[in-house]
């Protein structure tokens, strides 16, 4: 997948991200804590005074940050850190274990019903993208080889489903939606129903409300009773911070629920619900929502996000996410390209299309180690890619294939014809003159510096 992270590398030297606030400020006390020459319990207190702060800033439940605190203090302070030759690496390292033992350890599998449809019950408040979710979901699913069938259960807002009738449709997925009945009754007949249709998943999406209230509580609570579902998926907006762990728990005490979802984990908040929820109601955290798409749900991984926060990416993400639109036969032919050096802006701009189908940029680059580094003073935009993208078709086949033939009056009418200026013309050549020197270094089998460090400190 090197061509792939080289063109990413490229993008971000074209466009510059959106960092987390969370990862920029632990980042710099991270930064404060290798450069100590010798650690000893007073900068460790200092320095953990300081992460404290961020987590707190950063919404993180106020009873979760005191334990971490202590239990990272308590092994920071230990023997082996105050003696160790690169100490602050390895109290970053310890920093990094806590948060994953905090956030679940270890990814934890759906379970499915022995005798299909395995019966997932979807809950939380109007807001949250809990319909959405619910199409994500039996996309996902069905991407695994699976048969999903979704049920419309929130008869209370005729928006919801709409909103879920066209989801399906978009995703070739039926959906079970019966106007003008109850929603316990529409939950109970839909397993029939997927029995008949021979569905062996069947996705609830229950009714929202603005707030908690006893009445939406006792009807999730009947539809728990009456169909006995394998998996109760709690959803909640990453965005709210604290009050998404206070809204889980209240939930948690009436339902009971197996793991929670988190949505809307792409904006500027990451870190604050995802550290607290799990350490709150002792379940786990099983999909996150990372975009708008139908394909923009992600397994929860307790070590990949703590990479993430601490700002050292997440590449076998990343990895995993090139496999899926990984073409075996297009791929030989690009690898053999590269070997050559015969890489054209033709190869460029196929490449952009299938980067865009990964995933929005500002994603994408957070999973890269190392881009949390680099300066922050304008935002990512996956619309800008637009002008690069117009500058390279305003190219003719000839000039894409040997852009070194392309000079000043060339320049000027490729400007044009993109409705970009010179400048930005003759910034794609040279970041892709620049991409053309990195895939030679792939080629000849070397390590580009982009990934080192990417490690965890062992």
């Amino acid at each position: 997948m090197a061509f792939f992270i080289s063109i990413l590398q490229v993008i971000n030297n074209l466009l510059l991200p959106v960092f987390e606030e969370l990862t920029q400020k632990l980042e710099g006390v991270f930064k404060k804590l290798r450069g100590q020459g010798k650690i000893n319990e007073a900068n460790v207190a200092e320095s953990l005074r300081e992460v404290r702060r961020v987590l707190l800033d950063a919404d993180v439940n106020y009873k979760v940050v005191k334990q971490f605190i202590e239990d990272v203090q308590k092994r920071s302070v230990g023997q082996e850190v105050l003696t160790s030759i690169t100490p602050g690496q390895l109290i970053v390292k310890i920093i990094f274990d806590e948060l994953v033992k905090l956030m679940g350890t270890a990814q934890v599998e759906m379970r499915y019903a022995s005798i299909p449809p395995t019966i997932i019950m979807v809950a939380g408040l109007q807001g949250s993208g809990k319909t959405t979710f619910c199409a994500k979901l039996a996309n996902h699913l069905k991407s695994k080889g699976r048969y999903p069938m979704l049920v419309a259960a929130d008869v209370y807002r005729p928006a919801a489903i709409d909103q879920l009738e066209m989801l399906g449709k978009q995703i070739q997925v039926p959906v079970v939606a019966e106007r003008g009945r109850g929603a316990v009754e529409i939950a109970v007949d839909s397993i029939d129903k997927a029995r008949k249709a021979a569905r062996d998943v069947l996705i609830i999406d229950t009714a929202g409300r603005m707030h908690i209230d006893e009445e939406m509580m006792r009807e999730v609570e009947t539809i728990k009773t009456k169909i006995s579902p394998h998996e109760i998926l709690f959803v909640v907006d990453s965005m709210t911070g604290q009050d998404a762990v206070n809204t889980a728990k209240a939930f948690h005490d009436k339902l009971n629920f197996d793991g929670v979802v988190l949505t809307k984990l792409d904006g500027d908040t990451r870190g604050g619900a995802a550290i607290s929820i799990r350490a709150v109601v002792s379940k786990p955290i099983k999909f996150v929502g990372v975009g708008e798409k139908l394909d923009a749900l992600e397994i929860f991984h307790p070590d990949r996000m703590a990479t993430r926060i601490l700002g050292m990416g997440d590449i076998v993400s990343f990895v995993e996410k090139a496999q899926e639109r990984y073409d075996e036969q297009k791929a030989k032919k690009l690898e053999e390209k590269i070997r050559k050096s015969q890489f054209t802006f033709e190869d460029f701009l196929d490449q952009l299309h299938e980067i865009k189908k990964m995933g929005s940029l500002q994603q994408l680059m957070s999973m890269i180690p190392g881009m949390n580094r680099l300066p922050s003073n304008v935002t990512l935009d996956d619309k800008a890619l637009v002008g690069v993208e117009a500058v390279i078709q305003s190219m003719t086949r000839e000039e894409r294939q040997k852009p070194q033939i392309i000079n000043g009056e060339r320049r000027k009418r490729i400007a044009t014809g993109s409705g970009t200026s010179i400048q930005e013309v003759n910034k794609v050549l040279k970041q892709f003159s620049e991409m053309q020197r990195m895939m030679k270094t792939f080629s000849k089998g070397k390590m580009p510096r982009m990934l080192r460090g990417m490690q965890v400190p062992k």
